[in-house]
């Protein structure tokens, strides 16, 4: 079981850097799952103010991702056309 200053840690690091759920599993060595698992459930009982604005960052990460996917693809393909 993860500590409660773990927890708001791993929130207080999203909420200061606007970072993705990856970007924390890395920094704190830590599945993306249970990352998740940590911020969209354990952290709304602990801290519903910083849980409100984790849950803004998280749903602006998701509305963008199919957009930062489709530019990969795209740079990719250029890649490949220049062989």
């Amino acid at each position: 079981m993860v500590k409660k200053e773990e927890i708001l840690k791993e929130a207080d690091f999203i909420i200061k850097e606007n970072a993705t759920i990856r970007r924390a599993s890395l920094l704190f060595r830590r599945s993306k799952s249970s990352i998740y698992q940590d911020l969209k459930i354990t952290l709304k009982k602990l801290d519903l103010a910083k849980w409100n604005q984790v849950e803004k960052i998280f749903l602006k990460h998701q509305k963008e991702k199919h957009i930062k996917g489709g530019e990969t693809t795209k740079k990719k393909y250029k890649s490949l056309k220049r062989v």
